[in-house]
């Protein structure tokens, strides 16, 4: 079996109307699928709830659940809050820069562009509180194929010792 692509990725929301309308705002995704039942079709669990459909482009699709009788939504308080996070890619450089000047005009706090190499990010939070991560590639194919070449051997190293290899510290030297 080979995986065709993700399907969808869901997360929880505090408000499925707010989610909806700040996704589509915010990030130019089209609203496509509402689902609502009070019971949950896989355990039959009574929990009524409200999923929703947004699709991030290329049959990419983000969904939220809305839980009105379930605890107040929260984190995993034992993870960073910069680990968890959704990383979107964009076309290029200049949509990056212009999807920043959007967000924080809108009023919402954006961190970067971070220079990560091979691509260059933003990162915001959206109303529930999931991070985001706006991606636009910078590499070479040269680049990837020097990435390519170490990751097994990096991978390795990290298990045995959970010190971070040095096998691609060039990503991380002072760019010029």
């Amino acid at each position: 079996m080979k995986i065709k692509q993700i399907h969808h990725v869901a997360y929880r929301c505090k408000d499925a109307k707010e989610t909806v309308e700040w996704y589509v705002k915010h990030l130019n995704m089209n609203f496509v699928l509402a689902i609502a039942e009070d019971e949950v079709p896989s355990t039959k669990a009574p929990d009524p709830y409200m999923h929703v459909f947004l699709d991030a482009g290329q049959g990419n699709i983000l969904a939220f659940f809305e839980l009105p009788t379930q605890k107040e939504m929260g984190r995993d308080e034992n993870t960073p809050a910069w680990v968890q996070h959704l990383a979107l890619e964009v076309a290029s450089m200049d949509e990056l820069l212009a999807a920043k000047e959007r967000l924080v005009a809108a009023g919402i706090d954006v961190l970067g562009p971070v220079n990560h190499t091979i691509f260059k990010s933003i990162y915001f939070f959206d109303p529930n509180g999931h991070r985001l991560e706006l991606a636009a590639n910078t590499g070479t194919p040269e680049m990837m194929k020097k990435l390519d070449e170490v990751k097994w051997e990096m991978l390795e190293e990290w298990s045995k010792t959970k010190k971070a290899p040095k096998h691609a510290a060039w990503m991380h030297a002072p760019q010029e």
